[in-house]
This record gives structure tokens, sequence and C-alpha cells, in this order.
């Protein structure tokens, strides 16, 4: 059994053939089409989803126009490891993953990211989207600078 990360198909069409990959933080899955069943709280580090050039030529002019697309990607494409699956290979149980860190950084990383974007050379196009796919899932959520991740946690 293998519990890593693993490259996936498009998350909007299925394609195999990705040509970008974009790490969100464990919380945004619950913004996915059939995240349902998904125990967003036992994902273990980030998720990851991927497109198609054609797909992402449409994130990309989405992000552009203030529009999180992560209601039309299907979480059954993404990329993501569960505690219990650590827990099965291990034969151990583990606590529950403290998410408040890994989003604070994520949101720390992705706001650093946004003010560089245009003055910084080595923040490209993807910096920027997979920036405000952080910033705006997590700020659906309730999770800002203003406020800790841990005060939206009950959300």
């Amino acid at each position: 059994m293998y519990t890593g990360k693993t490259e996936q198909p498009c998350c909007l069409c299925d394609d195999p053939e990705t040509v970008a990959r974009v790490d969100i933080p464990p919380r945004a899955v619950r913004l996915m089409k059939h995240s349902d069943p998904i125990a967003w709280r036992d994902i273990v580090g980030r998720a990851s989803i991927h497109f198609c050039e054609s797909d992402w030529e449409l994130v990309c002019d989405l992000v552009e126009m203030g529009m999180n697309p992560l209601s039309r990607c299907n979480v059954a494409r993404a990329s993501f490891s569960i505690r219990e699956d650590f827990e099965a290979m291990l034969n151990q149980t583990r606590d529950e993953p403290d998410q408040t860190e890994l989003e604070s950084r994520l949101l720390a990383d992705a706001r650093e990211t946004l003010s560089a974007y245009g003055d910084d050379p080595m923040v490209e196009q993807r910096d920027f989207v997979e920036a405000r796919l952080v910033v705006d899932s997590l700020a659906e959520f309730g999770v800002t600078e203003e406020n800790r991740p841990e005060d939206a946690l009950r959300g």
C-alpha cells in the first residue's frame, strides 16, 4: 500500500496530461465538488490539485477576475494523505493533525507571494494563482491575517 502523494489527472476534466500543480490547505478541500465524506482535519500536510493546459488558462482567468475555481474541481482527483492511511501502514494511532500551524505558514507565504508578484521575477503566474487560492479559500472559512487559524477552526 502506498500512502504518499501521487500525480493526479486534471481536477476539472480528468485529462492525465497536466501542466500545473497547486498546493492548497486541507480545509480548502471542503470547497471542492464531492468533498462531503472527506474529514479535512485528518489530511496530513497540504492537498495538491493538478490542471491540464487548457483548464490552467481558465483557472488563471478566473483567479484574475477574483473568482475561486475550487468549487468546479473534483476532490476525487486531488492528491493528499489521510491520517488513517499512515496509521494502517505504521500500525499505530496518530493524533489528529493540528492544521493551524500549516494554515498560518501557507497564509503568510501566500501574502508574501502576492506582495512580490509583478516586482520579483522569481514569482511566476503559477505562484500568484496558488497564493490567491490559499488566501481566498481560507478567507471563506474566516481565516485571515487579522484572526488566527485556531479562531476559525470551529467552522
